[in-house]
């Protein structure tokens, strides 16, 4: 894997880049706008200091003006120049005093202190000389005299110089240092994603047998927790179809062996027609348990392919109860179980009368086969917060608390059990019940065992009642 294209290497880059960013924003915006605002700052001292010197020259005569020069230097902390003018137009003026007794041809012809001469107000600005940037504030005296305070603006600007180097310096070390650290951060974080990468290609093999576990309660983390459900589903599915292909290849191994030895034997042996009609019984339960599971298997697939289409209109559950105690009764008979059904009034719910008979008789058939002979199996049809019930109740042994949020899980089968069968009966009834808008609920009672198959009701027309009827009176003519 090339280096630059880890998670590390790009989150190192993308601090690295906003870091730069940052720097970039500083050094054209921070720092001119603290240079301006040193520089206002000066000149607005100046533009303050410049009157009161000004009324001090006004007062001074010629022979304090150097001590009033210097004087003013030192409270406006800037230079003192003071002019006299020459002549209006053009507008001249000449040095009369300076605070800086060096040289004062440096400002003979300044450009500010003309400007408020002419203009006869006072005036500020900045000013560079020799390469040496000044700020100046000229201000206009009643008898035609300019003052001039000049302050040089090198230490302060050189402070914003040693700022921005500063900041340079900084920056480079924060860019180092968020370069280290994202690659760091990004290197734990790309970790992480590995083992749930290597995790994804096991469970993608076909091994569940190591959990995916990662401690951190952040995305990943909850990521992580999200494979684990996966990988613990996936393992429940692959173990129930291992379980199912073992006990389908029992339940078509046992009848066709079953099949071949008696066809074996009325072929190779001269029976009785006793034994032949006994034979050919006990073929016939066989091809009828090989047809079931076949059924079964082709359900499930239409199912699973979206293939299976269910009516949309009213059944009348009290008459698939009744339909279903009929179909039943010789087999209950034969058993022991006392069926009965307990429906006094028509039930009518929305769904497919097919595939809810289909669905009563995986119910009736459980509670029969998974039950002890003499065991009470009611059928009933009910009305509840809108929704019709065909319920199936039997008082058996009971299906195990620990049981019940699997029992409708496809090819699950309750461990120990006596009776026989693929463990697809009640997954199907449950996605047909979904496929009509209801459901298959498991109610589980001390000493019964109760399924409903719950479907929307059909509304009912409101009952005639005499309070409804209206009388006319016969009119008199």
């Amino acid at each position: 894997m090339n280096p630059l294209r880890s998670v590390g290497a790009r989150l190192g880059l993308a601090l690295a880049v906003v870091v730069a960013g940052a720097l970039v924003l500083v050094d054209l915006i921070v720092v001119p706008s603290l240079e301006r605002n040193l520089i206002n700052a000066k000149l607005s001292q100046l533009r303050e200091a410049a009157p009161s010197v000004g009324s001090q020259l006004l007062l001074s005569s010629s022979f304090t003006l150097d001590d009033t020069l210097q004087s003013a230097q030192q409270s406006s902390d800037a230079r003192v120049v003071y002019y006299k003018p020459l002549s209006a137009s053009p507008p001249k003026l000449r040095v009369y005093g300076d605070s800086n007794t060096l040289t004062s041809t440096d400002v003979e012809n300044d450009g500010l202190a003309l400007r408020a001469f002419a203009d006869a107000r006072a005036t500020s600005g900045t000013v560079t000389t020799d390469g040496v940037r000044y700020a100046e504030a000229a201000y206009p005296l009643i008898d035609g005299s300019v003052v001039l305070l000049r302050a040089s603006l090198h230490d302060s600007l050189r402070s914003i110089q040693l700022v921005r180097s500063r900041l340079v310096v900084a920056g480079l070390i924060a860019l180092a240092v968020s370069l280290f650290v994202g690659y760091v951060a990004a290197s734990i974080f790309a970790r992480r994603i590995r083992r749930l990468e290597r995790a994804a290609d096991r469970i993608a093999s076909g091994d569940f047998s190591q959990p995916v576990v990662d401690p951190a309660r952040d995305e990943l983390g909850q990521l992580a927790a999200a494979f684990e459900r996966m990988r613990q589903r996936l393992a429940q599915l692959e173990h129930a179809r291992r379980e199912f292909i073992a006990n389908a290849s029992h339940e078509l191994r046992t009848p066709l062996f079953s099949l071949g030895g008696f066809l074996e034997l009325m072929t190779d042996e001269e029976l009785d027609p006793e034994t032949q009609a006994e034979f050919m019984g006990t073929m016939r339960e066989q091809v009828e348990r090989l047809t079931k599971l076949a059924t079964e298997l082709l359900d499930l697939s239409r199912l699973d392919a979206g293939r299976l289409s269910v009516e949309r209109e009213p059944v009348d559950l009290t008459a698939v109860a009744e339909t279903l105690a009929e179909e039943f009764r010789a087999v209950a008979h034969s058993t022991g179980h006392h069926l009965s059904v307990q429906a006094d009034r028509p039930t009518e719910g929305t769904g497919d009368e097919e595939r809810a008979l289909q669905i009563g008789r995986i119910l009736v058939e459980n509670a029969i086969v998974h039950t002890p002979p003499g065991t009470a199996v009611r059928l009933a049809a009910e009305r509840r917060d809108g929704s019709a019930l065909l319920t199936v109740e039997d008082e058996g042994p009971g299906i195990p608390a620990e049981h019940a949020g699997q029992i409708f899980d496809r090819f699950y089968r309750i461990e120990g059990s006596v009776a026989s069968g693929s463990g697809l009966g009640l997954a199907i009834a449950r996605e047909l019940a979904e496929l009509m808008g209801g459901s298959v609920e498991l109610d589980l009672k001390d000493g019964s065992t109760r399924f409903a198959l719950v479907l929307p009701a059909v509304s009912e027309a409101p009952s005639f009642s005499p309070e409804n009827e209206r009388v006319e009176e016969p009119s008199l003519q």
